[in-house]
């Protein structure tokens, strides 16, 4: 049973039990014997009933829980019903102050719109009969309150008290709407009831421009024959009510005052007061309606030339925001619209691609960006755009027709002055359709080749197929045809273009083919310079002799590396670091081509790798990687922004205009944007895809959670407890880092306890519950005669899982970022020809590059926080070359941290192609409670 009270925050919810016997009782209850009328079939029946009474704040999640329970009773379904709306309306923010009856502090709940009318209705509607109930005091008859009365009662009632936290007095900077305690304030009665005007009232209004006596001028070819004496149209602003219960009732308010009409007398004698408090409110926004509050009827105020100027921007602005609407004779409304036209001179056609058209790698050739403005559907001359921005009038005349504009926004629009801008810049705005000028967004059209290069562009199924190279030894796959020719297609342009296919889909092949198709050509013709991997320098060799015989090839690498006596169509290949080291000299070179594989090592703009690369020139750039973006979109930035310079513009405004709207979910068309600038520079090809690889055998994918052993489980809690107190006293940097210290242990004790307390001499047995999981997994795997890749972060892990192998007299090899060259490509050799069953591997070191097709399954023994990173350390099995099914473990401690990340990852799966949290770095920034939460063991040991 609900009781209202004031001020409403102190009204209370009686439980108790309808077949008898005391409630529980909880902490902020009080127990009391309850008289009470109880509505029956034939009229009310008085009940004593033991009962407990709690406040509205303490009895709102009982009731929630109560409305999920099967078994409740009707009149908690209704109650916890009600708390839940009530909750909703407070989340939407939807809180207005007032003053009580009896002169207290309250905020109720409003305002309520029509749909949030019609569902507390129908909830009234819904009320059970003993929900009405009423106390028995003995002073006279009970008298049921009205349901939808007594559940509006209600919704105010936790609207007063769930804003009143302890830190709200300080916020409020007063007692007054922010204590719990009620507080006395009869002088704010006037200031609440403004507050609510015109918003939780039963009538908003709103303003009809009309002029009268408009029509149309005798018909005017330009703007030249305004004159100053011509007549100017007078304008009056009526004001209009309409009903907030029913949004389809609206009148004049000449109508209400008079009671006439249908729709007059259907707003009643109190809609004239509730319309008077939302003038008032309208009038402090905006002054020029003063005088319809000093009318007797308030119909309409006659508007002088500079009013309705100012209504047309600051003054509708600020009536906006007392929630008071302006709405325009329709045959005035016009919008003076803004485009650009960006391209060569009007002429310069198609045939511009392939005769004059100007390299998109250098900043040399500049285009015109002309403006357009139009005012409806009739575009305006230079003469008439002066002239309108002269007239300093809202209302002119405009060839045929009266036109409304404002005269500031006219002049702004005369101030904007025709610019050159660079091809990258052009394509960039075409592309999209559109740029940012002075912090308002443009449309932009094309003009000349330019329209052609955006239409070859968004569709590249369109181009002419260049065919395979006939000097290519191999048979191209269909997919791996067309990736050939948006390449060879982009790079004729002089456009840079990143091939961001899944591993193994054959880029490496269709870099090569791309080489060999560039060398028939004098203009494209040249050396091609691989930058990639160390571990990938003799899979680029091996690859480019098998499919490209007699192409020459040499290492730029090792203390010999040189350039001398360097071949037309020869590939050099070098490493990242040796490039850092080298650039100079790599830059004095013609290259015909520059690419670099893996391209992700250079997603920092600011790292020496990346900074150095910019410094090597080619007539085509082509980046190769299988995870454009790994964390963020600042690294598509950094990867499109090296293959076409200037594409997304400064990496600052970028990320303003592009990362931050799209990664914070504030603009959705930010993203739609994007994807039509960047989508004709990357082409991305999955192994999911419809026709890609449709050879390759099934993958499974299976999450195996292992439980803590009990040394496992007493490590976990002690690290939990003992570094979350050390966190909650530490702040900035010192506190990130107890953080990322933390995440790092929990995870070491989840593989093993040695790793974590880095045991000389460790006793590896019967300690990890990943470990025994792993060795069940490899006794059936070898007694399958199969081949294993175990990945792991950690090398110290790796070398555990290695002794402990070697001792039970499994063969095992161990690749990790110390391993030579040499080494690693026998071990490759090794593990393919099947010498070596087990391959230990660092993710780090082996994530990318190698191909490792003897292998059937594969075992992430602890995870990373990047789901991007895994699948790519898995593609070194799943790829083209494998014939047979492959099974990927993922191994998880269950109730710990691993179990929650697991889930995270799970959840992001499908961010890897877009957005990407920050991993480890986000987790840094949680608050204490939600690190705690994160990190707290729930079961899961043995």
């Amino acid at each position: 049973m609900f009781t209202p009270a004031d001020p409403a925050r102190t009204s209370t919810v009686a439980f108790w039990r309808p077949e008898g016997g005391e409630p529980p009782l909880p902490d902020a209850g009080t127990r009391t014997e309850l008289r009470l009328a109880l509505p029956v079939e034939d009229g009310l029946e008085p009940v004593t009933v033991p009962a407990v009474a709690l406040p509205v704040r303490a009895a709102l999640p009982v009731l929630t829980r109560a409305r999920a329970t099967a078994d409740a009773d009707p009149t908690a379904t209704f109650w916890g019903t009600a708390g839940l709306l009530a909750l909703q309306l407070v989340a939407r923010g939807l809180l207005l102050p007032g003053v009580s009856a009896e002169g207290h502090d309250a905020w109720r709940a409003g305002p309520l719109g029509a749909d949030d009318l019609d569902r507390v209705r129908e909830l009234a509607a819904a009320m059970p009969p003993e929900a009405h109930a009423v106390p028995l005091d003995g002073t006279e008859p009970p008298r049921l309150h009205a349901p939808e009365r007594l559940l509006r009662a209600f919704l105010d009632a936790v609207a007063d008290a769930l804003p009143r936290s302890p830190a709200a007095a300080h916020a409020a900077a007063g007692p007054a709407f922010a204590a719990r305690e009620p507080q006395r304030v009869p002088e704010l009665r006037p200031w609440a009831g403004d507050v609510a005007a015109g918003l939780d009232a039963g009538v908003r209004i709103s303003l009809r421009v009309e002029v009268p006596g408009l029509e149309p001028p005798e018909q005017l070819e330009h703007l030249e024959h305004l004159a100053d004496d011509e007549p100017r149209a007078a304008f009056h602003a009526v004001l209009q009510l309409h009903s907030v219960s029913d949004p389809t009732l609206v009148a004049d308010a000449a109508q209400v005052w008079a009671g006439t009409g249908t729709s007059g007398r259907a707003f009643g004698d109190r809609a004239r007061m509730d319309a008077l408090l939302a003038l008032r409110r309208a009038m402090r926004a905006w002054p020029p309606l003063a005088p319809l509050l000093s009318a007797t009827v308030p119909d309409a105020v006659e508007l002088a030339d500079e009013e309705v100027t100012e209504l047309l921007g600051e003054g509708a602005r600020a009536l906006s925001a007392a929630g008071v609407e302006v709405h325009w004779p329709k045959e005035l409304a016009r919008k003076l619209t803004a485009r650009a036209v960006i391209g060569p001179a009007e002429g310069e056609g198609a045939d511009g691609l392939t005769s004059g058209a100007p390299s998109f790698l250098s900043a040399d050739a500049l285009l015109a960006f002309d403006w357009r403005f139009a005012l409806g559907d009739q575009e305006l001359s230079r003469a008439e755009l002066d002239v309108l921005a002269e007239a300093n009038r809202p209302v002119v005349r405009l060839r045929d027709q009266w036109v409304l504009i404002d005269p500031a926004e006219a002049r702004r629009a005369r101030s904007h002055q025709d610019r050159k801008v660079t091809p990258v810049d052009a394509l960039s705005a075409v592309l999209t359709g559109s740029t940012e000028v002075e912090g308002r967004r443009v449309d932009v059209r094309p003009t000349g080749w330019l329209t052609a290069l955006r239409d070859r562009l968004t569709d590249p199924e369109g181009m002419t197929p260049v065919g395979q190279p006939a000097a290519l030894d191999a048979v191209l796959r269909d997919y791996q045809l067309r990736g050939l020719n948006w390449l060879a297609h982009m790079t004729s342009l002089g456009l840079g273009a990143c091939l961001a296919d899944d591993m193994g889909l054959g880029k490496t092949i269709t870099l090569i083919a791309l080489h060999l198709h560039r060398q028939g050509s004098p203009e494209s013709a040249g050396p091609t310079l691989v930058v990639c991997p160390t571990s990938l320098m003799g899979n680029w060799q091996r690859e480019i002799e098998k499919f490209a015989p007699g192409t020459p090839v040499r290492r730029f690498h090792g203390g010999r590396r040189s350039l001398e006596n360097l071949a037309d169509g020869e590939f050099v290949l070098t490493t990242y670091g040796t490039m850092r080291l080298d650039a100079a000299q790599l830059g004095t070179a013609s290259w015909g081509m520059l690419v670099v594989d893996e391209a992700q090592h250079v997603k920092n703009p600011y790292s020496a790798t990346a900074k150095e690369l910019r410094t090597i020139g080619a007539r085509a750039r082509v980046a190769l990687t299988g995870t454009p973006v790994e964390n963020n979109l600042s690294e598509l930035w950094a990867l499109l922004d090296w293959t076409t310079p200037g594409l997304l513009g400064r990496l600052g405004t970028f990320r303003t205009r592009y990362a931050q709207a799209i990664e914070g979910g504030k603009d959705p068309a930010a993203a739609e944007r994007l994807a039509k600038l960047v989508g004709p520079f990357l082409l991305r090809r999955r192994k999911s895809d419809p026709g890609i690889a449709p050879e390759l055998p099934p993958k499974t994918e299976t999450d195996r959670a292992v439980s803590l052993t009990a040394e496992q489980a007493g490590l976990y809690e002690a690290v939990v407890r003992e570094t979350l107190a050390e966190i909650s006293g530490a702040a900035g940097f010192e506190r990130r880092g107890l953080i990322v210290k933390l995440l790092t242990g929990l995870k070491q004790i989840c593989n093993h306890p040695a790793q974590y307390l880095k045991e000389a001499k460790p006793r590896i047995t019967g300690r990890s519950g990943k470990l025994e999981l792993l060795d069940e997994l490899l006794d059936t795997i070898l007694a399958e005669d199969a081949g294993v890749l175990v990945f792991t972060q950690y090398v110290q892990m790796a070398r555990l899982l290695e002794r402990h192998l070697a001792a039970r007299g499994v063969p095992v090899m161990f690749l990790h970022g110390g391993t030579p060259v040499a080494e690693r490509e026998a071990m490759v050799r090794r593990f393919q020809e099947g010498e070596v069953p087990v391959f230990l591997l660092s993710l780090k070191a082996a994530g990318t590059g190698l191909n490792l097709t003897r292998a059937e399954h594969v075992v992430h023994y602890d995870r990373w926080w990047n789901p991007a990173v895994e699948a790519q350390a898995t593609d070194r099995a799943y790829r083209i070359g494998q014939t047979r099914p492959v099974q990927v473990h993922r191994l998880i401690a269950e109730g710990t941290i691993e179990d929650r990340i697991a889930e995270m990852l799970l959840r992001k799966q499908e961010l890897a192609d877009a957005v990407l949290g920050s991993g480890e770095a986000a987790l840094t920034e949680l608050t204490d409670a939600e690190l705690a939460d994160l990190v707290e063991l729930r079961g899961g040991t043995r």
